[in-house]
């Protein structure tokens, strides 16, 4: 064989290879759009918890703590009688008053001024101005005549209760400071006692 022979044998196997080699169609040559990059980018991330140049970041920034909100105060003062029901909203301290009313002011009849309805009336017109100052918590404390006098209050007495309770405003605590005598106060009538 001469040497021309010889070298066209070495060269056919590189063209018979470049000859199979692949080209790529239109289709597999276009160009990826921008939610297909996002994509891929989003499969090639681990899911792993987040890089620890992240971490610092989040822990550097204070908590801030939010106390909760103060609620307003009020002290109901009761005072039911058989005849009449009167109801003043005082601050914690008892100096202010934020709001008063009584049956006598719902009702025209004067034997209506004790009944639980004029109470329930009263008790809803000092709700109403106690919410339109912010006040969401009362602590109520009722009183009847006491001394000498009936020591168990007036029809009036439960009605404002179960009105407060149904307007929305919580109840802290309802205690009784109905004043009891000492063996100090004497009974009004003189020494003969009440003429009938």
């Amino acid at each position: 064989m001469s040497e021309e022979t010889k070298k066209e044998e070495k060269h056919a196997p590189k063209e018979e290879h470049k000859s199979k080699e692949h080209v790529p169609s239109k289709e597999e040559h276009k160009v990826p759009d921008k939610e297909e990059k996002a994509a891929h980018k989003d499969e090639a991330k681990p899911a792993t918890a987040p890089s620890a140049s992240a971490a610092p970041t989040e822990a550097a920034a204070p908590k801030v703590y939010a106390p909760p909100k103060k609620q307003r105060m009020a002290i109901l003062h009761v005072y039911s009688s058989k005849n009449d029901t009167i109801i003043t909203a005082t601050d914690m301290s008892g100096a202010e008053t934020l709001a008063w009313a009584s049956g006598g002011m719902m009702v025209k009849a004067h034997r209506e001024e004790g009944r639980p309805y004029a109470a329930m009336q009263a008790a809803n017109k000092v709700v109403g101005t106690l919410k339109e100052k912010g006040i969401t918590l009362v602590h109520v404390r009722i009183r009847a005549p006491g001394g000498v006098g009936l020591k168990t209050p007036g029809a009036g007495a439960q009605a404002v209760v179960r009105t407060v309770a149904r307007t929305g405003v919580r109840i802290g605590k309802i205690e009784d400071v109905t004043p009891t005598p000492t063996d100090s106060m004497r009974r009004k009538g003189g020494r003969r006692g009440r003429r009938v």
